[in-house]
């Protein structure tokens, strides 16, 4: 049965080269719904040609979240693999061609992050149904908000999704794969946002201020010393504070980003926060902070390790190599499907680089070879 998915991944490769490349030509940074929804409804048509469900989790600010089964009707449980439609690049970014190719490459928005996915997730449905694959239902999951942490939603397509998936034995998600493994772990995000308030003061007065901006200075310089741990950091990518060059600035605001594996981690982060939040570095000053996102973690647990074995097994039968465990970095919707209790893995997908870059690519080669991989471990789990 391999040989035969295998001669149809073949067959159909052009295809969908020309399906990635049309999902590109359409941008869909988060904040643009009606790309985002367009990126969707390209989907749809394609699953309603195919005679596929179609569900879509209809939102006012984000794009719709989208669920394409195979084998609706089948009683068992269901298999689950996902991708994001939403990029991170604004309109118009990439300029004009918006996406291009070499002999090796395809290059645009979201090339790679997540369109790549979501092409692969469309190949590899389509893949099942023309082998009769009829074991399991097979649900395509497609997230909107995802590169946002799901905040425009707040949160309700990756809980959707998440009760989409619920008794799956299985949900690989299709972002990008590292070197032939698999995902067992994903990074948190915390993210909070401080504000500083010292004395204001003319510059020529200045020693009777108290400069906002130099207390929120030493204040992240602190923070940031959490780079020295491993894996646990903090990033403080985002301050504004003053108003005019001889004044002593009274308000500052900063943003520091917290990256953690576990829930152990964050809380060392917060004791840090509170700690540098109380300290008056400079005298006058005082400062307080709010989180403004989190994203949890996605720490290893036994069932993505059992899952990830029985992968292996699959893959070795089949003649393929099998995968290594990796921990990501980056924040990922798999550690949310993780948290429900659904066994995941993730970096399923295609391969390539410069995410989130005006050269962002992936490989050609490596949508059929991904389409093998995956094709392989749903027919036969």
């Amino acid at each position: 049965m391999n040989t035969e998915l295998y001669q149809l991944i073949d067959s159909l490769t052009e295809t969908y080269y020309q399906v990635w490349e049309d999902l590109c030509n359409i941008e869909s940074p988060s904040a643009y719904k009606e790309g985002v929804d367009a990126v969707g409804n390209y989907c749809i048509a394609i699953a309603n040609k195919k005679g596929w469900q179609v569900e879509v989790c209809r939102q006012e600010v984000s794009g719709n979240a989208v669920c394409i089964t195979l084998n609706p009707d089948v009683n068992a449980a269901p298999l689950a693999i996902s991708g994001h439609m939403d990029t991170v690049h604004p309109v118009g970014s990439f300029g004009t061609p918006t996406v291009w190719k070499d002999a090796e490459k395809i290059y645009g928005p979201g090339a790679l992050d997540c369109k790549s996915g979501v092409v692969l997730g469309l190949f590899v449905l389509d893949v099942l149904d023309r082998c009769d694959y009829r074991k399991r239902p097979v649900k395509l999951l497609l997230q909107s908000d995802e590169e946002v942490g799901s905040r425009p939603s707040k949160k309700a397509t990756i809980n959707w999704i998440c009760q989409q998936a619920k008794d799956a034995v299985a949900f690989l998600n299709l972002e990008n794969n590292r070197n032939d493994n698999a995902g067992i772990s994903r990074t948190g995000i915390a993210r909070y946002e401080f504000t500083v308030t010292g004395k204001a003061a003319h510059s020529a007065a200045c020693n009777t201020g108290a400069s906002a901006i130099a207390q929120a200075a030493s204040m992240l310089l602190e923070l940031e010393k959490l780079k020295e741990r491993n894996v646990l950091t903090c990033n403080c990518g985002l301050i504004s504070g003053g108003s005019t060059p001889n004044s002593v600035p009274e308000k500052c605001t900063f943003v520091a980003d917290i990256r953690y594996r576990d829930d152990q981690q964050l809380a060392i982060a917060k004791e840090l926060l509170e700690k540098v939040s109380n300290t008056e570095y400079i005298p006058g000053c005082s400062s307080t902070y709010e989180q403004i996102s989190y994203r949890v973690a996605m720490p290893v647990v036994q069932r993505n390790l059992d899952l990830l074995e029985q992968i292996n097994k699959i893959l070795t039968d089949a003649g393929m190599a099998a995968m290594a465990p990796v921990a990501l970095g980056g924040g990922s919707d798999a550690a949310d499907v993780t948290a429900a209790g659904i066994p995941c893995l993730d970096g399923m997908g295609p391969k390539g680089g410069g995410v989130h870059s005006r050269n962002e690519f992936a490989y050609l080669a490596s949508l059929p070879e991904a389409a093998k991989r995956v094709a392989t471990i749903l027919y036969n789990l």
